[in-house]
């Protein structure tokens, strides 16, 4: 049975278990209403995207 020739550091176990972790969403700035939505999304405030209103909003 295969045996490890060395063992592991703990940074280096660390660092291979440090990919697993839950990164938080790419947020930006609307450029209509100014409030932080998902890149490359319709902005659920305003309803634009690219310059162009997709969602209809009711005032």
């Amino acid at each position: 049975m295969a045996v490890p020739k060395r063992r592991w550091s703990k940074a280096r176990s660390r660092r291979s278990r440090s990919n697993w972790k839950v990164k938080s969403p790419g947020l930006v700035e609307c450029p209509q209403c100014h409030e932080l939505r998902m890149s490359h999304r319709v902005c659920k405030n305003c309803g634009y995207y690219d310059g162009r209103e997709i969602i209809e909003q009711d005032v």
